[in-house]
């Protein structure tokens, strides 16, 4: 077996690992850096997650509009067509695209930085490559992302059974497909599959929604997607067996009456878990939560005090692209630094569904703020001009204020273009900025962003109310 010394050893060259790589090797502090990686090169975001879920997502938006034109008093004559075949080629041949981007990145980096195989711990910073190398690294990232989490009783559906991954890889579009889990994958993917005229059922528990926190924000939601496809996040599941080259499903529809329905296939989307079982880190004396997670410091990723960093989805902080390459560049850093680690800087929390209307989160949610000493301005889509103008009218917003020092701390919402106000806000956020800060910017008319300056002079009224 060959043996190799090196400053820094980065395991996984998706996102995480790649922007790890990048901040190690600028830092200008280590003589050496290794990727390893034993998968297919390209991330998840360019190989099954963001990019090719948008692309489905674009085609059902087409299909959508152009079977709802008459309202406009434009008309399609005859009847609208969705070629399912047609929509997966585009899709994987867009995807291919951009996975080709990330290809072409991996392959200006030079050959000796790079390692193919499966990386294990063997001892601490001692990590053995599939059976052909030995690594002795000063610091490890470890940056090896997460895969979908399938509970056991769905594994006996067999290739019945998909995950998102899978999705990607189908030739043309199934007629029937059963959703377990309304998160922001099956949400997202459940509705284009609808309004590509594949019928839906999309089934949760315990009433949760695309991680909306906010009870009146999750209820709004809800409704406006249940009046267009069958979802019910807090169903009742009796029986799902495999029926020839169907499955067959039992449960308890939202009226209350018993129904069975069989599917094509049944699409799994209740989350994904960090791809550490391989990594043996008791060997490296890594101790880990009961999900197999090391404990790290969110500012620095370092692992306890140990020599190691943990960066992007591996680590289940918060699995989304923008964090996962702000996590690498922090871990990167401080691995060619080792043991000089610093803080990086990590902005407020953004997160969108790109369901229509989206979903869209920015920074603290109700249930992570101090009940008593915040207040919400509220927006109500339905009333909204632009909004209305463009029949995009669904939906409410949320914003959270500090009553104390009237900052804005958070908002969530449903509605149209809420990808744009949310960005308006994680700005404002991240900028400290006061609700009578906010209040000052310019809003032009007519646009949606009006529907936020309505939001925030309802907080700016509560705040006062509140102060009195």
């Amino acid at each position: 077996m060959k043996s190799i010394d090196v400053d820094v050893a980065i395991i996984g060259a998706g996102t995480a690992g790649l922007s790890a790589y990048k901040a190690a090797i600028k830092s200008g502090n280590t003589q050496s850096v290794i990727m390893i990686e034993g998968g297919p090169y390209g991330t998840t975001c360019a190989r099954v997650g963001c990019m090719p879920s948008k692309l489905l997502i674009a085609a059902a938006e087409a299909a959508h509009s152009a079977q709802h034109m008459d309202p406009f008093g434009v008309h399609v004559d005859g009847v609208v067509r969705v070629d399912g075949k047609e929509v997966m080629d585009r899709v994987k041949r867009e995807r291919d695209r951009f996975v080709g981007f990330v290809l072409e990145g991996v392959e200006n980096i030079p050959a000796e930085h790079k390692l193919r195989g499966f990386a294990r711990f063997v001892a601490p910073g001692v990590l053995e490559v599939d059976d052909h190398t030995r690594v002795h690294a000063k610091t490890v990232v470890i940056a090896t992302g997460s895969s979908p989490s399938v509970p056991p009783p769905f594994k006996e559906l067999g290739d019945r059974l998909v995950v998102n991954d899978d999705v990607f890889a189908w030739n043309d579009l199934p007629k029937r497909v059963v959703v377990f889990g309304p998160g922001v994958i099956g949400l997202e993917l459940g509705q284009a599959l609808a309004r590509l005229g594949v019928t839906v059922r999309v089934f949760g528990m315990s009433g949760s929604l695309a991680g909306i926190s906010d009870l009146k924000v999750r209820q709004a939601a809800k409704k406006i997607f249940q009046d267009e496809f069958y979802l019910d996040p807090d169903a009742r599941v009796l029986e799902t067996k495999r029926v020839g080259d169907e499955v067959e499903v039992r449960y308890i529809k939202l009226d209350n009456s018993e129904c069975i329905e069989r599917f094509d296939y049944v699409l799994v989307a209740t989350g994904r878990r960090p791809n550490v079982a391989s990594l043996d880190l008791a060997s490296a004396n890594i101790e880990v939560n009961p999900q197999g997670v090391p404990a790290f410091n969110r500012q620095t990723l370092q692992v306890g005090a140990l020599p190691v960093f943990i960066a992007g989805d591996v680590n289940n902080d918060v699995p989304l692209l923008h964090e996962a390459a702000d996590e690498g560049h922090i871990a990167g850093l401080n691995a060619a630094n080792y043991p000089d680690v610093k803080p990086g800087k990590r902005t407020i929390g953004l997160g969108v569904v790109f369901t229509d209307p989206q979903i869209a989160m920015v920074g603290l949610g109700p249930d992570k703020l101090e009940k008593g000493k915040f207040v919400t301005g509220e927006l109500d889509f339905s009333g909204q001009g632009r909004s209305r103008v463009m029949l995009k009218n669904k939906g409410l917003m949320h914003i959270y204020a500090d009553i104390q020092t009237r900052r804005f701390v958070g908002a969530q919402m449903v509605g149209p273009v809420a990808e744009h106000l949310a960005h308006l806000l994680a700005w404002s956020g991240e900028q400290g900025m006061t609700i009578d800060q906010m209040l000052t910017m310019p809003f032009y008319h007519p646009v949606i962003e009006e529907g936020l300056r309505t939001a925030l002079r309802d907080a700016a009224a509560k705040l006062d109310a509140a102060r009195r």
